[in-house]
């Protein structure tokens, strides 16, 4: 059985831990527990660090507690926020939860002898009055000893409510009942979680003598510095509606050189000596882009499907390497409108189609892809046409077997120049 502080040591994962963490460890195996804030209906890619936590938790023989914040998303983590932020109304909390359960029930095992739970908070908060609170768990915990805490003290000069002031006294009695009623000696999460984490240890400590332990993981940043998760059209999701399989993909194909060892450590069920072999490899010919290939498409898969990863594979070959026409009808509307946004489009009649319609007039009168007959026969005549990645002459005529999904179809001009035809 591998030892679970070790298994984070090599993959960089280990930023912080109690005196007695190791040492809990060594007794065999603990429960414990990592906090998700319902703020969306899914995920985002950087929550994954804590769901891999969890599973390498998991994997080393130890019982994951995934809890979900029916309770504290009511009030809102201050932690790395630098304003207020924008209370949800119940209704919208419970739909982010539900969401968020559905996508953590797909990484971690329910069943055996350390099966994971997932617990909402809000189960023994609701119960809970506010003078029974601040009465009987308020009283051990000094202001002075709050107010020490980076998320308060990054916020003094901009000001906090006394809502996310309470916050870390929230997740503080969490830690409390499940260690009190779930037998849980460890709460993990991100550094900058350690804050409220340590007043869960002090409460446990305060309220009944007992001790637990602490564990952080590094927030997982760019080599440049940028945060992880971020593009410029926004998060990237683990929810397919918020973001496809296949700019899920792109995301973790287009990781930096740079990056790709931190992340294939900190992302992937690979062992040390795989992904050991597959740096060596990388460094020989980085062009190949082998790392981020093996990783992109080892996280779709288990964030979506082998399926999904394979088709985003595919999708990607159709731009960027050696798809076939089989490969590309192969794809779903979905996947075609996102590896294609950008490209110039146009809508013919499928009418049209199904009469067939001669590749000339095609390629100018009915899309515009060329300016002229006279230009659409010269290209026809120079092999540079292509009519779903298979080249075409001047006397093709377009058929219903042509089209991709029942819908579309691919021109293209010698190596770039593509064409989406939507027939309609």
């Amino acid at each position: 059985m591998k030892n679970f502080v070790e298994e984070l040591r090599w993959r960089n994962m280990l930023h912080d831990m109690t005196p007695n963490t190791e040492e809990l460890f060594a007794k065999g195996p603990v429960k414990g527990y990592i906090g998700f804030d319902p703020t969306a209906d899914s995920l985002g890619i950087g929550n994954m660090v804590q769901v891999m936590t969890l599973t390498h938790f998991q994997r080393t023989g130890n019982s994951p507690i995934a809890l979900v914040g029916g309770a504290t998303g009511m009030v809102g983590d201050p932690s790395g926020k630098s304003a207020e932020r924008n209370l949800l109304d119940v209704e919208l909390l419970n739909h982010n939860l539900d969401c968020q359960k559905k996508q953590l029930e797909k990484f971690l095992d329910f069943e055996g002898k350390n099966a994971a739970q997932i617990v909402n908070n809000y189960d023994w908060f609701k119960e809970l009055g506010f003078l029974d609170f601040i009465r009987d768990v308020g009283k051990h915990v000094s202001v002075n000893y709050m107010m020490a805490k980076d998320s308060v003290k990054n916020r003094l000069e901009s000001g906090m409510s006394f809502t996310e002031f309470s916050y870390q006294l929230i997740q503080g009695y969490d830690f409390y009942y499940l260690w009190k009623h779930y037998g849980c000696d460890i709460q993990m999460g991100g550094s900058d979680q350690w804050g409220n984490i340590t007043t869960g240890t002090e409460l446990v400590r305060r309220l009944e003598g007992g001790e637990v332990s602490a564990l952080t993981t590094p927030l997982i940043k760019k080599a440049d510095g940028t945060k992880f998760g971020k593009t410029e059209g926004g998060n990237i999701w683990l929810d397919r509606n918020r973001t496809s399989p296949y700019r899920f993909y792109q995301f973790l194909l287009n990781t930096a050189d740079a990056d790709i060892g931190n992340y294939a450590r900190v992302f992937s069920l690979m062992g040390q000596e795989e992904i050991l072999a597959l740096e060596a490899e990388h460094a020989i010919a980085p062009n190949l882009r082998k790392m981020q290939k093996v990783l992109a498409e080892e996280l779709t898969a288990r964030v979506h499907s082998s399926d999904d990863a394979k088709k985003a594979i595919d999708a990607s070959e159709v731009l960027f390497g050696k798809a076939t026409s089989e490969s590309l009808k192969a794809l779903d509307e979905e996947t075609i409108l996102d590896v294609f946004e950008g490209v110039p489009q146009a809508k013919v009649s499928k009418s049209s189609i199904e009469s067939g319609a001669g590749i000339v007039e095609i390629l100018a009168e009915k899309t515009g892809f060329l300016n002229s007959n006279g230009e659409a026969r010269r290209a026809l005549k120079e092999n540079s046409i292509s009519v779903n990645k298979n080249k075409v002459g001047d006397g093709f005529e377009l058929s219903t077997d042509d089209l991709i999904d029942g819908k579309y179809i691919l021109l293209q001009r010698g190596k770039k120049n593509y064409f989406l035809i939507i027939a309609e």
